[in-house]
């Protein structure tokens, strides 16, 4: 019974856990693509200041970057929520991810707390963003509807 109780789990709950996990992450990774083309307060200079910031940082090809990573928070962002192409999808975030951990948060430690802000958010989402690169969207998404 203990095995059942902990270990168990029927597969329609599996499919809503992805789905919700899908479309709460979506709309986060959203928002920080948004914030890079300059529709939030929080970065009114858009691709422009993340530019600037990205050369302050010595990274290659700051502008290439700055579009890449953009695009890649927004449109896979909407992508993602949708469960459209989402392993590739979820690659492309998990590595974005990947080099906001090691660059964009380099020197500030794990928490986010922290000044400068530490790791820990991006991480945290690479983890998720990489979940989905190996299960997959699940029954609930646009990918599942093509496929079927």
């Amino acid at each position: 019974m203990w095995e059942t109780l902990l270990l168990s789990y029927p597969d329609w709950l599996l499919q809503f856990a992805l789905f919700a996990v899908r479309v709460a992450l979506g709309p986060c990774i959203i928002v920080h693509g948004l914030g890079k083309l300059g529709f939030l307060k929080s970065n009114p200079a858009g691709v422009k200041g993340f530019v600037g910031w990205l050369t302050s940082m010595g990274m290659p090809y700051p502008r290439l970057n700055a579009w890449a990573a953009t695009l890649t928070e927004f449109l896979g962002g909407i992508l993602f929520t949708l469960g459209f192409g989402t392993r590739f999808v979820a690659l492309a975030l998990t590595i974005n991810m990947i080099v906001a951990t090691t660059k964009g948060h380099k020197g500030g430690g794990y928490l986010i707390i922290n000044n400068p802000p530490g790791a820990e958010y991006a991480i945290n989402l690479a983890v998720l963003f990489g979940v989905f690169v190996l299960l997959g969207p699940g029954s609930v998404s646009l990918d599942y509807l093509l496929a079927h």
